[in-house]
């Protein structure tokens, strides 16, 4: 039995675990779910790796930064700090952050459409790899309309 983990802030606007475990619950079987809550952006890193080390083995890292200066430097140094955990653990994280000045209206359909389709892309990493290598080079955006394949 696999285990995906997922680690969320208290800090964003929308539950995206309960986006990603649905779109999960209608995908396939073969796994469970352990999650880690956590209150801000910079905190998902150690999340990250308590969810690691209690045997997770793939991790999606939900955040959602704020529109301010202040808020994408706390984002990037999140996001490193996701990069070092990952390496460090050679484990997939999975970082799904939704920035609130990313749409104007509609980011809570943003948010639950980014959260759906990298939890298929969780899915596939761990049990269906070939359906990502169909994908290469297709211009897929999560969240957003894909752009496709410049040929």
């Amino acid at each position: 039995m696999k285990k995906i983990g997922i680690a969320d802030t208290t800090f964003a606007r929308y539950d995206m675990y309960e986006s990603v475990v649905d779109e999960l619950s209608k995908t396939g079987t073969g796994f469970e779910i352990e999650r880690y809550t956590v209150p801000g952006i910079k905190d998902l890193a150690i999340a990250c790796q308590k969810l690691i080390n209690s045997g997770c083995d793939m991790i999606m890292a939900l955040g959602m930064p704020g529109a301010e200066p202040i808020d994408k430097q706390c984002a990037d140094q999140a996001s490193k700090a996701l990069l070092y955990v990952e390496l460090k653990h050679d484990t997939h994280i999975i970082e799904v952050f939704v920035h609130e000045d990313e749409a104007e209206e509609g980011l809570a359909d943003l948010a639950d459409k980014r959260a759906r389709e990298h939890a298929l892309n969780a899915y596939d990493l761990l049990f269906r790899p070939e359906r990502l290598e169909e994908k290469a080079g297709q211009g897929e955006r999560e969240g957003h309309p894909d752009v496709g394949p410049l040929r």
